[in-house]
């Protein structure tokens, strides 16, 4: 905003809640013409969505609970974003080692079916069964850049080194990669450049019906001060509060709730020399991946655990969860991972919409949008104004949950215009889904004091905008301060001025992942410049 301007009060829709489903609907309605205000109460992302597994993928175990059409919709989904952004998603393959002592998980309706006309199985996992669901994984959806599965023999195979012996045959199937966290602010900044306003560390007190519209009250999380916010219609995207949403901040009743569900995964230093990923089954049917990471690390995870019904209570990786994710890659690599090769971890609540299902890991990934507007009572002669509550979704489809929470929502706003965001560039991302190699080199040719990582990095979290972000320098010195871990002055107030960045663990744990490369001190300091920072700006409005 700029300095001296006086924000707008009266909006078409407020929405609350900054992670992907909240920012992803504020783009879809803000460039359809909605005028719209979105409120975070932390950070963007501060929460689920920069806790993920971070893969647009279609669910392949998802097939073993019948979720057919969740998966096809994820699978048609990858390369509609892997084309929108590039520097951010890419195509990844994963490595599916086969066992035959690989086991169901408790009763899924396939090994119900299995167990039925072929009760000798006991619940083991077929290798055809693998296949069929691997062939519908390639033909469900769809494929233009992603190649097919081919069977790998591990034992001339370079992805079978790591491997312990016994693991003869694997799968190698496709899917893709994304930056999470760096997804989310995107939304939220084109959201922002079609006309929305974006407020991050600022809570919804209350918000209630009144004369015909939504009488919102925001809170400032920092100074205290509130305001009150008029609009047409309502979008509860809490996430793990979504619940919490309806019943304090609405008040309203409803049956609907979610089931909260604590995934947790490890970081640790790099276990194997080449860019594929593993999928491995566990002998009590779960499954885990492990995922090259930050060039120089693995991610592990993850796992699936009730987390209780109360989302203000902070998702931690356990020791237990630790040690079973340690002994579950172990049970695969010739080097066993412990405890102490941990690094980092990380853990986050998803919000299932609660079907009912007995175990966390069988609770459907599909989501449910709910629209609640009865005849007016106090307003206007017609429907009261709506509230659009979304439960559940994954972060593969979250631009088709934003077309048809708008497309649930279009009956009140009359004239909406069509659905338009399927590869519409993000920030950063115009550009070809092959071309990220000719940007690296475009970005060292025009500063050649970048190391390839570096330059790398930036091509990576901010595709062709890395150029505005290193315009001018013609040597390191000229990026400002050096934080440590490659992190400098230059992009640091960029993600203050342009990515909604306040403090240190914005920038290092979601804006980018450079915390696995700074220590405490080069944090801290950073965080005191960035403190400072601010109030400098401050003053100066």
């Amino acid at each position: 905003m700029a300095q001296g301007e006086i924000a707008k009060t009266e909006y078409d829709l407020f929405i609350i809640g900054g992670g992907i489903n909240g920012t992803g609907i504020a783009r879809d309605a803000q460039g359809r013409g909605l005028s719209v205000c979105l409120a975070e109460m932390g950070d963007l992302a501060g929460a689920t969505s920069s806790k993920s597994t971070k893969l647009f993928h279609g669910g392949l175990r998802y097939l073993e609970f019948f979720e057919v059409g969740l998966v096809k919709k994820a699978l048609v989904e990858r390369e509609v974003l892997l084309e929108a952004m590039p520097h951010i998603s890419w195509p990844m393959r994963f490595v599916l080692p086969y066992s035959p002592d690989m086991r169901f998980e408790g009763e899924t309706p396939t090994s119900k079916l299995l167990n039925t006309v072929m009760p000798w199985m006991k619940g083991r996992r077929p290798d055809w069964i693998i296949r069929v669901g691997l062939f519908m994984y390639d033909n469900l959806g769809g494929r233009k850049y992603l190649p097919g599965t081919k069977t790998l023999d591990l034992r001339n195979a370079p992805e079978g080194v790591p491997l312990e012996d016994r693991f003869k045959k694997a799968y190698e199937y496709s899917d893709c990669w994304v930056e999470d966290s760096r997804l989310v602010v995107l939304n939220a900044r084109d959201a922002e450049a079609r006309g929305a306003r974006v407020l991050t560390r600022t809570k919804v007190v209350t918000a209630e019906r009144e004369d015909g519209v939504w009488s919102v009250t925001i809170e400032d999380g920092e100074t205290g001060a509130q305001e009150k916010i008029r609009a047409k219609g309502l979008v509860n995207a809490g996430g793990p509060w979504v619940e919490n949403v309806v019943k304090n901040t609405v008040r309203m009743n409803s049956s609907e709730g979610v089931r909260l569900v604590r995934g947790s995964h490890i970081v640790v230093p790099k276990l194997f020399d080449h860019e594929k990923a593993y999928f491995f089954q566990g002998e009590d049917g779960r499954i885990i991946f492990a995922i090259p990471y930050e060039t120089d690390f693995t991610l592990i995870g993850t796992t699936d655990k009730d987390h209780g019904s109360d989302p203000s209570v902070k998702a931690e990786c356990t020791p237990e969860e630790q040690q079973y994710l340690c002994d579950f890659v172990s049970n695969y690599l010739k080097a066993d991972v412990s405890r102490d090769d941990i690094v980092w971890t990380y853990s986050g609540v998803r919000p299932l919409y609660d079907d009912g299902a007995k175990s966390a890991t069988a609770a459907t990934r599909d989501y449910v949008l709910s629209v609640d507007a009865g005849p007016a009572t106090d307003g206007p002669v017609g429907m009261e104004p709506p509230l659009l509550n979304v439960f559940g979704g994954k972060i593969t489809t979250y631009r088709k949950l934003a077309e048809q929470a708008m497309a649930k929502l279009a009956p009140f706003y009359p004239g909406l215009k069509p659905d338009w965001t399927a590869r519409v560039p993000m920030p950063g991302g115009d550009f070809p889904v092959d071309g990220v190699e000719a940007q690296i080199d475009s970005l060292k040719s025009a500063h050649p004091f970048l190391s390839d990582y570096h330059a790398r990095r930036l091509i990576r979290a901010y595709g062709t905008e890395a150029k505005e972000i290193c315009d001018g320098a013609d040597t390191a010195e000229g990026m400002g301060r050096d934080f440590g871990g490659t992190l400098t002055e230059a992009e640091v107030r960029w993600l203050m001025e342009r990515e909604y960045a306040r403090t240190a663990e914005d920038v290092v744990w979601r804006r980018t992942k450079l915390g696995l490369r700074m220590t405490d001190e080069q944090v801290a300091a950073l965080d005191t410049w960035m403190l400072e920072a601010r109030g400098v700006a401050q003053a100066a409005e």
